[in-house]
């Protein structure tokens, strides 16, 4: 980690479910302590309609949000770099934390199938504040 806020990269495949749920907690919950990033190996048009409405259901808005192509320099800028089903088309540089989270994919499914995988992340969310970027005491 630097000095300054620890930077996040949350990356799937398509950047338009777990991904952005993940980046959309962390954005809430981490309070400004982290600087948080989205992409995907191959983005869709757009976000998941039914993320975005479990995602609402938390209080939390991520219309505004687009899938975004997975670059090297996002990666390499990052210090903690999250995949979900991607970890292949992630570049690797030293020295930076990876995590592959095995999350359902919510592609496809109701929002009752994409409640629990909503819950899960806000679950490792939580726990990866505390890890990097704990509140101050």
């Amino acid at each position: 980690m630097t000095d300054s806020k620890p930077t996040v990269l949350f990356v799937c495949v398509h950047n338009a479910g777990r991904s952005q749920m993940a980046a959309g907690y962390l954005r809430s919950l981490g309070e400004g302590r982290i600087d948080v990033r989205s992409a995907g190996s191959m983005p869709a048009e757009q976000i998941n309609p039914v993320a975005v409405a479990a995602m609402a259901e938390e209080g939390i808005d991520i219309t505004a949000e687009q899938p975004k192509v997975l670059t090297v320099d996002a990666v390499r800028e990052s210090d903690v770099v999250i995949t979900m089903g991607c970890g292949d088309a992630c570049p690797i540089f030293p020295g930076k934390r990876y995590e592959d989270w095995e999350l359902d994919d919510p592609a496809g499914q109701g929002i009752e199938d994409v409640r629990p995988i909503r819950d899960e992340i806000r679950g490792r969310i939580a726990s990866l504040i505390e890890e990097i970027a704990p509140a101050r005491r």
